[in-house]
């Protein structure tokens, strides 16, 4: 019978799957997800091949899994920091700003782009995760709209160019260089959306 770890079946499952998920992150980082296997993930994570099974029927199920808790996580953590913040342009640079600190993993893997090896059917569920993200920008560009601090626009294609814009960028990781570029971000796609004023609201 396997070793159990944590004080119970549910934690022993959860520890298991953050392992999992923490492999497959691993591995991306180095090579593409198309020349990954199950067994590569089981032995990176440290866990017995059929491990992996009773969890995930196979490698694009675990990426779905992945996917799902990142955004989760980064969705709460992004609202705890527009939490008490009102202005749309204030908004705006937070939202830039976390998504700076946020490694995307289809710009994590080297090889082929992740949506020319994954089915129509992953592919589809990973457009639904990138949605909750989304839906966040887009209540921050509407109200912006609302409040006359970003002129009349068509939202949706709006954010889809903004997260096109942050999602290609690079930042480096020097800290003087990382704050230029990020303040270098900011004040572009300020002036995409047309805001009203570029300087700092007072806090």
């Amino acid at each position: 019978m396997p070793k159990i770890i944590g004080k119970s079946l549910h934690e022993h499952r959860q520890m298991t799957r953050q392992k999992l998920f923490t492999a497959l992150s691993t591995l991306m980082a180095e090579r593409g997800f198309d020349t990954i296997t199950l067994a590569d993930i089981a032995e990176a994570a440290g866990v017995g091949r059929t491990a992996v099974y009773n969890h995930f029927h196979d490698k694009e199920a675990l990426l779905l899994g992945f996917i799902t808790h990142e955004t989760e996580q980064y969705a709460h953590t992004l609202e705890r920091a527009l939490d008490g913040i009102d202005h749309p342009v204030e908004q705006l640079r937070t939202y830039i700003r976390q998504q700076a600190q946020l490694t995307r993993v289809f710009h994590l893997a080297p090889g082929p782009d992740l949506r020319t090896v994954l089915s129509r059917a992953t592919q589809a569920r990973l457009r639904e995760h990138a949605e909750i993200v989304e839906s966040i920008l887009r209540r921050i560009i509407t109200q912006g709209i609302d409040t006359g601090i970003f002129p009349p626009q068509d939202v949706e294609p709006t954010v889809h160019l903004v997260n096109a814009c942050l999602s290609g960028r690079l930042i480096p990781d020097e800290p003087a260089a990382r704050e230029r570029t990020i303040r270098a971000t900011e004040t572009f796609v300020l002036r995409a959306v047309g805001a009203r004023a570029l300087e700092r609201v007072p806090a």
